[in-house]
């Protein structure tokens, strides 16, 4: 009787868990798909994440809010249903990403699912971010390694925008990845501020070689609110990735 039981709490775990990945909302974005996130106490952070804080616009475009309802702080998360390997990935931003608030962080990266790996490993990241450091950089660019126990990479850069559009790019490859921050949106190398390329030289440890989804997300360090108390929305006008 006891197994059955058991058996039956099994089964019972394994079909809510179905349910809530199909109740999931779905988008359709620059031609894949992409479930946002929703929940509360959930990592990053850990935030309150709400499915109202993305939608798309008449022109396609990505809209990724932080927002305030009734006192509490809501973040957005997208990502990908489908999975990408080595190539370049470019991302076309709206947004003041270089007056973000120390609180706040925008990440352009992709993610390790757990058959591929556990948080901390595998991921690639491009985010605008001063993990609550008024003073530090805003500009993050990391690798991080294929399993526990080795260091990430990181490079750190500053961001003084006069207007809106940014282009973010990574190209990842089996040796290296290559990071690129540039003015307006672009397909080539014009307007560029920051870049960054990671060529280590146990290459197989870092940055591995396994497709992984594409997640973007605006989101509070600790979860601790903006310290200048402002809502926040950035625009993804495209992305698009180009196997290598």
């Amino acid at each position: 009787m006891i197994l059955m039981i058991r058996n039956m709490l099994i089964v019972a775990a394994i079909i809510t868990s179905f349910c809530a990945s199909t109740l999931a909302k779905t988008i359709y974005f620059a031609r894949y798909d992409w479930t946002v996130k929703s929940g509360n106490n959930i990592g990053p952070g850990p935030n309150s994440w709400d499915e109202d804080n993305v939608w798309i616009d008449e022109n396609g475009f990505l809209h990724l809010i932080l927002s305030k309802r009734d006192g509490q702080w809501y973040c957005a998360q997208v990502s990908m249903l489908h999975r990408l390997g080595f190539g370049r990935y470019q991302f076309w931003v709206t947004g003041r990403i270089d007056q973000l608030d120390s609180n706040v962080v925008f990440g352009l990266f992709n993610y390790p699912p757990p058959d591929v790996g556990p948080d901390g490993t595998h991921e690639i990241d491009i985010e605008f971010a001063r993990w609550g450091k008024p003073s530090a950089s805003i500009g993050n660019y990391t690798v991080w390694p294929v399993k526990k126990g080795l260091n990430s990479a990181h490079h750190f850069f500053s961001v003084e925008l006069s207007g809106d559009n940014t282009t973010q790019r990574f190209i990842w490859g089996p040796t290296s990845v290559s990071f690129q921050s540039l003015v307006g949106h672009v397909d080539d190398d014009t307007g560029e501020f920051a870049v960054w390329r990671h060529q280590p030289v146990d290459a197989a440890n870092f940055g591995g070689d396994n497709p992984m989804p594409v997640e973007m997300n605006l989101w509070l360090f600790k979860g601790q609110p903006p310290q200048n108390g402002q809502e926040v929305e950035l625009i993804v006008r495209s992305f698009n990735f180009a196997p290598k």
